[in-house]
């Protein structure tokens, strides 16, 4: 399928979800990435979830994050097509953006190099490990400029697609994607 048409039906798919069984899949999904070997590193990038697009809520994986007292550092859209990322502290203050995504107004600047681990929003994702996102390219960007070893965590409410046809060279694939049902390696 085109990414075009897989963005349709997903945010469709999406509307039809109620606010529990968000929170019930997101749960789970936190829970299921206990099992990913992903717990050593000290730097881990998480996105904020947009309620209004009914994402996967993260503030499970936030919990366990702190639990683990890691360094989470939280994106904010800087221009066009960058994200700028800023250490999560007890005083970080968090705003919604024009486009109602939850983002840090300021804080310390971390650079992408010393990510360890990306938790990635998306629409949808193939079994290649290849995903759709909004369409922007912010994270395709965010990742170009990370480690190689940048380890990549697509987050799902929903299964893998068969296929997405068609891919971009600049399109950065995962190295694993977590469904409330399981977990995907690439």
């Amino acid at each position: 399928m085109l990414k075009k048409d897989l963005r349709l039906i997903y945010s469709e798919r999406r509307e039809n979800l109620t606010s529990q069984s968000i929170s019930d899949s997101s749960l789970l999904i936190a829970n299921r990435l206990l099992q990913l070997p992903i717990w050593n590193y000290s730097y881990y990038h998480l996105f904020l979830s947009i309620t209004e697009k009914k994402e996967v809520d993260t503030s499970f994986i936030m919990s366990i994050l702190q639990g683990k007292d890691k360094n989470i550092l939280l994106p904010k859209m800087l221009d066009s097509r960058n994200l700028i990322n800023y250490l999560l502290t007890d005083s970080t203050p968090i705003k919604k953006n024009r486009w109602n995504i939850p983002e840090p107004v300021d804080g310390i600047e971390v650079p992408p190099e010393k990510i360890d681990v990306v938790f990635l929003p998306l629409m949808a994702f193939d079994k290649e490990g290849h995903r759709v996102g909004y369409g922007k390219g912010f994270y395709d960007v965010l990742l170009n400029k990370c480690r190689p070893d940048v380890v990549k965590v697509g987050l799902s409410l929903f299964k893998a697609e068969e296929k997405i046809e068609d891919i971009d060279t600049h399109d950065v694939p995962l190295n694993f994607c977590v469904t409330p049902d399981r977990i995907y390696s690439f």
